[in-house]
């Protein structure tokens, strides 16, 4: 079979799982044909049970070269988001070489030890973990080792036993199909499991971007941390953290407190280096509380002294103009879009908000994806978790 094309996706929401594969098998072998280096799959809740049918089926049709894949509360192919309905999405990659590893975390007196990536590894991970199951902040920070002794039977010796370190860029999401660990399916090669992290290191050739939308805008004016600790803010700019939010929120006009009411949250600087920050400067978290006594505020993540923050809300008119003006100077072949399970209806007013924003932009290049429990890309040169994100990876 003739190829046409280095990349394909492929969309079903035929309600049985044979049939919604053979479809989306279908429509990749005539778009890319078949051995492709690298496919990703994607099935709804409603095809939990067949996963591991529905993988043998591609690898029997098309061979991949590296398989991973994930179940997922929503899925994404072309500029359709099929939310918490039955589909079945498949991406395929030709000319993308790709290393498929399986990542396993320990908890030791030390902290969380990842083992599974190879120690010569480099260029970008694109990973799907399990949220119940596997510490994604634990590959983002340095830490140490897993000893030989606690590898699981799925590492070899070859295996390092290395954090995600800053010379490999990781992308991916989390597994969202289930509530409860042992629920999700995540798919390598011809293997299904229901914990740890699947994934692929693909080769530094292959220059892949990243586009990370937090949507969220700033509001007020920038303040230093003068004391925390851990993720407790004691102060900004020498006065009590609450005191400030509070000075704040009185010089908002109604519509941003009606916003503020719906959610607040914090930005932290990512470049202190700059004079100036505005949106996608920061690292946005939640705000999770406040106690009126010590004036504290409590953020959702470690905040250090010395960094600067500023409050932020997020609304859909917001998210939309920032997904888009990130895409607007993007060129490529093909994305996945991994965007958060809270975005879609829940946030737009309509459906296929972030996809069909992605595939317009790249000019209806192939376009796949997954709603997640959890998003990684990076922001200013780092890797982080987010929420509430679309984190969209191009291919060149």
């Amino acid at each position: 079979m003739r190829r046409v094309s280095r990349y394909g996706a492929a969309l079903s929401e035929h309600p049985d799982s044979a049939d919604a594969a053979g479809e989306v098998i279908g429509e990749i072998l005539e778009a890319v044909g078949p051995s492709p280096d690298l496919a990703v799959l994607f099935t709804s809740a409603s095809h939990r049970d067949a996963v591991s049918e529905i993988a043998d089926a591609v690898h029997q049709a098309l061979a991949p070269s590296a398989l991973i894949g994930a179940t997922a509360v929503s899925v994404i192919g072309g500029p359709l988001e099929v939310e918490e309905r039955p589909a079945v999405s498949l991406w395929a990659a030709a000319r993308c070489p790709a290393r498929p590893v399986r990542l396993e975390a320990v908890r030791g007196p030390d902290g969380w030890a990842v083992g599974g990536i190879p120690d010569d590894a480099e260029g970008t991970l694109l990973v799907i973990p399990d949220p119940f199951t596997f510490p994604s902040d634990a590959l983002l920070k340095a830490g140490p080792a897993m000893p030989a002794s606690e590898r699981g039977a799925a590492a070899d010796d070859s295996d390092a036993l290395l954090k995600a370190g800053p010379a490999m860029t990781v992308v991916g999401g989390l597994a969202s199909a289930a509530g409860r660990p042992g629920g999700n399916r995540l798919v390598l090669g011809r293997q299904v499991f229901d914990d740890g992290a699947v994934g692929v290191i693909l080769d530094p050739e292959v220059e892949v971007r990243t586009v990370v939308s937090q949507g969220c805008r700033p509001i007020g004016q920038p303040f230093t941390v003068t004391k925390s600790e851990d993720n407790i803010v004691s102060e900004m700019g020498g006065r009590p953290a609450v005191e400030r939010l509070r000075e704040i929120l009185l010089g908002l006009d109604e519509a941003d407190r009606a916003l503020v009411s719906k959610g607040l949250h914090i930005g932290v600087v990512i470049d202190e280096h700059k004079s100036e920050f505005h949106r996608g400067d920061f690292l946005i978290r939640g705000l999770v509380g406040a106690d009126e006594q010590t004036g504290a505020l409590a953020v959702g993540d470690a905040v250090q002294v010395g960094t600067t923050v500023q409050f932020q809300v997020r609304d859909a008119a917001t998210a939309d103009e920032d997904l888009r003006e990130l895409m607007a100077d993007a060129s490529a072949g093909s994305a996945l879009v991994f965007t958060c399970n809270g975005r879609g209806t829940h946030l737009f007013e309509g459906p296929n908000h972030d996809a069909a924003v992605v595939h317009d932009a790249l000019e209806r290049a192939p376009v796949a994806g997954m709603f997640c429990a959890g998003e990684l890309g990076p922001i200013g040169g780092h890797n982080f978790l987010h929420g509430f994100t679309a984190s969209v990876v191009l291919f060149p």
